[in-house]
C-alpha cells in the first residue's frame, strides 16, 4: 500500500483542502510518521487515527481538527493551534506543545506522559482521564483549568 508519506515527503507551509484529505481518510489510515508538516493549514481536517509520530507540525493550524486516537507521539507541535480540537485518545507522549493553542480543545483519555506544555492555552481545555505524570507546565496554566470534584 502506497501512503501519502511515501508519495509527498515535505508538505512544508501547504494548504490542504480540507476536502481533499477528509476524502483521503475516507479509503486509507492516514499515515504521516516523521513528516515535515511544518505551517500547514488543516482545520476541521479528519486525522482521526492518523499516524503522526515525530512529525513537525510547528505552527501548523489544526483548529478544530478531529485527532480522535491519532497517534502522536514525539511530534513538534510548538505554536500550532488547536483550538477547539477533539484529540479524545490521542498520544502525545513526549510530544512538544510549547506555545501551542488548545484552548477549548477535548483532551480525555489522551496521553500525555512526558510532553512539554510549557506556554500552552489550557483555558477549556477538557484534561478529564489524561495522562498528565511527567508534563511541563506552568503555575499560570494551573490556574487556567477546572477541577471538578465527584
Amino acid at each position: 500500500m502506497k501512503t501519502l508519506k511515501d508519495m509527498i515527503k515535505d508538505l512544508t507551509g501547504v494548504t490542504v483542502e480540507k476536502e481533499k484529505i477528509n476524502k483521503y481518510l475516507e479509503s486509507e489510515r492516514l499515515d504521516l510518521e516523521g513528516a515535515n508538516l511544518e505551517c500547514v493549514y488543516l482545520e476541521d481536517a479528519n486525522l482521526e487515527c492518523a499516524d503522526l509520530r515525530g512529525a513537525d507540525l510547528e505552527d501548523a493550524n489544526l483548529r478544530c481538527a478531529d485527532l480522535k486516537d491519532a497517534d502522536l507521539r514525539g511530534a513538534n507541535l510548538k505554536d500550532a493551534n488547536l483550538e477547539c480540537a477533539d484529540l479524545r485518545g490521542a498520544d502525545l507522549e513526549d510530544a512538544d506543545l510549547r506555545g501551542a493553542d488548545l484552548y477549548g480543545a477535548n483532551l480525555r483519555g489522551a496521553d500525555l506522559y512526558g510532553a512539554n506544555l510549557e506556554c500552552v492555552d489550557l483555558e477549556d481545555a477538557n484534561l478529564r482521564g489524561a495522562d498528565l505524570y511527567g508534563i511541563k507546565i506552568t503555575k499560570k496554566q494551573l490556574e487556567q483549568l477546572t477541577i471538578e470534584e465527584d
